[in-house]
Order: C-alpha cells, then structure tokens, then sequence
C-alpha cells in the first residue's frame, strides 16, 4: 500500500463537486499503485449517502473499491485509541482528521486529502493533482 486516501477524495466524487474529475484519475492510479480507506471514511460516506437516500450509490462504491477493485479497509485498534488522542492534540486535529493520522503513521502511507488540516502534520498531505503530476 502507497497511499490513504481521505473521505472528501471520495465525497468529490461521488457528490459530483469541482474537482471529481481529477480525484477520479487520482483512483485510477492509486488503484494500480496500492491504496487503502479507512473504516471510518467507509461509514462516514454511507451515513452521508444513507441520509440523502443514495443507498445503491454506496452499495456500488463497495463494490467497485473493495470486491472488484484493489483497495485496501484499514482501521486501528482499540488499544490504539489513547495514540489517537494524543495525536489530536499534538496537532490540533479532530477526531476523523487523528484517525487518519494514525492510519497513515502506522502503514507508512501518504494521505492524499483535499483538508489543509494535515499540512500542520509532521506527514503533510498531498492532493491528487501533486501526485497525478509525477507520472
């Protein structure tokens, strides 16, 4: 696995918003390069879909990340979770943001993430059109 890839990656897409073309090719890539989603990012998504009634969008978000496509589900443990508060206030992140964190600083990924919030972090971030142009 390369890269952990942030809910509003996903969100742009399937929400249709001003950047979905560039996180679209983003995947594409990241499919083939090695990628992971957090567990919470997966829920995160579906409360969101589930509340505007977009239930089969997400039953094919599923399939086509995870059953038919090469991205990894990763999540932390429990005995994890006193890392994730520290992590929070080490630098200053929400709860979604330190998950993320975590995630990234336990398998070694690079976030890719259109939240400024990560730049404060000693990993940073990267958004898909910094990595799509390194090709």
């Amino acid at each position: 696995m390369r890269y952990l890839i942030d809910t509003n990656i996903l969100l742009e897409i399937l929400l249709g918003q001003t950047r979905a073309r560039e996180a679209k090719e983003f995947l594409i890539r990241a499919a083939d390069e090695g990628a992971a989603i957090s567990d919470f990012s997966l829920y995160s998504i579906g409360i969101r879909l589930f509340r505007s009634q977009q239930h089969q969008a997400y039953a094919q978000l599923i399939e086509d990340l995870f059953l038919k496509g090469k991205f990894n589900l990763i999540s932390i443990s429990l005995v994890d979770i006193k890392d994730l508060i520290n992590i929070s206030i080490q630098y200053h992140l929400d709860f979604d943001d330190a998950y993320q964190y975590m995630l990234a600083e336990h398998f070694d990924l690079i976030i890719v993430s259109f939240d400024k919030d990560f730049d404060r972090t000693a990993r940073g971030r990267k958004e898909p059109s910094q990595i799509l142009s390194t090709a």
